[in-house]
């Protein structure tokens, strides 16, 4: 039998491109011959990341919608329709069994183009609300990958299969590290480590709700791995000059070892992407979630509240940030009994064999079509 050919679509940000590679990588394992080929936009991270991960990219010069300026919209539109010509002649001389879209601006004309070829799609949502473009590729979609229950609201129920977000393996193997990533970054196994995360370019609330209540974190003991992100490091960097962190401080604006950051985290101040809360759901990591506000259909607020709804997790609106987040962070750390209720709660929600369940699918559509 020829081997088999898959597109894998879809990026623009980690939490897209990590679980797109962590499903080729599932795929790999199963059939090693497999051509595998991602479909990224243009200028995005994933045309550095993904080749960094050993597989080919194509870029499509497809963009976002501008929501504050609507006139700029006219050269988006101009955009995707070039972008879907390009998809469907890569489809036509690429040839490929199945297209998975897994979130981004490129996945839209890719599996827009896939579906008007007859090749069969596959969906995979990672929110717990659904964005408007998944909504619109799931009428033709063969089958819907879903992280969280109640997706019934967006998507036809028959086409539904739950699961969960794809997660980096070597962030489940570090947990087993923690001495190694003490070592790390300096810090002492006797102390209680919060780990910090903003994101690659940084959250403005979250760096300024630390920066106010730093002496206090470090007064009370408490041991910080702080990501500020590249927008924001030479401010906190200027900061930080001359102050007395007494060795309990690791701040830079990139964690290149996030496999060690989360294996002596005590605590997690993160986000709310999907991929963000899922790597917390598998790790069983306690976490403080602050939903970014700048994400189109508020999908953070929706993905923290599936979680502190369930007593997973404590959820700080970003508004709120400056004024509460030491005072949350304090009153957490030191109550060993509710991280550990947090741990045992948060781990009920993972799912710890998403990117082989999303293999499985793949493989059976293909199954179904070559018969």
């Amino acid at each position: 039998m020829k081997p088999y050919r898959i597109i894998i679509s879809g990026g623009g940000t980690g939490g897209h491109i990590f679980p797109a590679i962590a499903i080729a990588d599932a795929f790999r394992r199963r059939s090693p011959d497999a051509a595998i080929l991602f479909v990224g936009a243009e200028n995005r991270m994933e045309m550095e990341r993904v080749p960094a991960a050993g597989y080919e990219i194509v870029g499509l010069p497809v963009s976002g919608f501008n929501r504050s300026n609507k006139f700029k919209n006219l050269s988006v539109l101009y955009k995707f329709f070039k972008s879907l010509r390009m998809a469907k002649k890569l489809l036509r001389e690429y040839k490929p069994d199945i297209a998975v879209g897994v979130g981004g601006y490129a996945s839209g004309p890719t599996l827009w183009a896939a579906s008007s070829l007859g090749i069969p799609t596959l969906i995979q949502e990672q929110n717990s609300y659904a964005g408007m473009t998944n909504k619109f590729l799931a009428k033709r979609a063969s089958v819907i990958c879903v992280a969280y229950d109640g997706m019934e609201r967006f998507f036809p129920p028959q086409k539904i299969v739950l699961t969960g977000n794809p997660v980096r393996k070597e962030l489940e193997m570090a947990v087993a590290e923690k001495e190694k990533a003490l070592a790390y970054f300096h810090l002492s196994p006797e102390k209680k480590t919060v780990l910090i995360l903003g994101g690659s370019l940084g959250a403005r609330t979250i760096n300024n709700g630390l920066s106010h209540g730093l002496d206090r974190l470090i007064a009370a003991g408490i041991q910080i791995i702080w990501q500020t992100g590249r927008f924001y490091q030479d401010a906190i960097k200027a900061q930080l000059e001359g102050k007395d962190t007494q060795n309990r401080l690791w701040c830079s604006d990139f964690i290149s070892r996030m496999d060690y950051a989360y294996a002596v985290a005590d605590l997690v101040v993160s986000r709310a992407g999907a991929g963000s809360v899922s790597e917390l759901c598998l790790l069983e990591k306690p976490a403080i979630l602050i939903p970014s506000p700048n994400v189109a259909e508020d999908h953070q607020t929706k993905n923290a509240q599936a979680v502190a709804n369930k007593g997973a997790a404590v959820m700080i609106a970003d508004k709120d940030v400056e004024m509460q987040l030491v005072d949350t962070l304090l009153s957490l750390i030191h109550d060993t009994e509710q991280l550990r209720l947090f741990r045992e709660r948060i781990g009920r929600l993972a799912h710890p064999h998403s990117a082989e369940a999303i293999a499985d699918e793949i493989e059976k559509r293909i199954k179904t079509r070559i018969r």
